[in-house]
């Protein structure tokens, strides 16, 4: 396959079809506006990117939207994208590696907001290099951020569902998890451990009406990895993912889409290892 030119790759991001397309999902032409009318859904990492565009999906289809990551200034800027929706928007800043925050967080939620629907783990980590050359130090915070923080929310968000009889977790994995790259054993090793994670939860939470799901995406646009991080790469939008994971979460209750792979059709997917 012939790689893109950088003028090319933002031609296609950026062309009438593709813009006209994500124009008419997002004003509803193509799904139906109200999805998650009364359901209250957690974000985390909502401050940019993926998570922002899953936050502003949900937004618009009537969620009420908890804001989760560290940076305090780009959950604010988010909240004021979510309020323009007529979101009701909770904003609540939280390192998911701190069990003391990650339990403070599922507790003020309860508290303000009666329940938990929803729970996105979308916080990550990337960061890589030689296997020899490793750090220990990098690759603990890798796992901390992608399986611990996710276990700690995931182990919140259980307690609260489980006295809901009813709830949904949906973890952002990685085609990693599938399609390794060179030099990214901790990336990758931790999006394999979410799918784990995410079957185990599943299994734990069918008795109750839990269910929960691993949405893997493909090279995406977001502030750390822009259209020119991997040369030419075909790359999605954030908004892109986000159609998926409120398809996962517009699923009736008796329904549970366990993993999707989401990707830019070119991308060296398939055959790349």
């Amino acid at each position: 396959m012939a790689a893109l030119g950088s003028h090319a790759l933002t031609n296609r991001l950026h062309s009438p079809a593709a813009e006209f397309a994500r124009r008419e999902i997002h004003q509803g032409v193509f799904n139906n506006m109200g999805q998650l009318d009364g359901k209250v859904a957690i974000v985390t990492g909502a401050g940019t990117g993926i998570g922002r565009g899953i936050a502003r999906a949900f937004a618009k289809e009537g969620a009420s939207i908890v804001l989760a990551s560290r940076n305090r200034q780009h959950l604010d800027e988010t909240a004021v994208e979510m309020r323009s929706h007529g979101a009701k928007t909770l904003v609540v800043p939280t390192d998911v590696t701190n069990e003391a925050q990650v339990i403070s967080l599922f507790q003020r939620v309860v508290k303000e907001l009666s329940k938990v629907d929803i729970l996105v783990n979308n916080s990550g980590a990337f960061d890589g290099g030689p296997l020899d050359e490793l750090s220990l130090e990098t690759w603990r915070k890798v796992m901390e951020v992608n399986l611990t923080g996710v276990f700690l929310c995931t182990r919140e968000a259980m307690k609260v569902m489980k006295k809901q009889r009813g709830g949904r977790i949906i973890n952002i994995g990685s085609i990693s998890a599938q399609m390794p790259r060179p030099n990214s054993a901790p990336y990758a090793t931790s999006k394999h451990g979410l799918v784990g994670l995410t079957k185990s939860t599943a299994l734990e939470g069918r008795d109750f009406g839990i269910a929960a799901s691993c949405l893997h995406p493909g090279n995406t646009v977001t502030e750390l990895r822009s259209p020119s991080a991997r040369g030419a790469e075909p790359m999605m939008q954030p908004d892109d993912i986000a159609m998926a994971a409120l398809t996962m979460a517009a699923l009736p209750p008796y329904a549970n889409m366990l993993e999707a792979i989401v990707l830019p059709v070119e991308q060296k997917y398939l055959g790349r290892g």
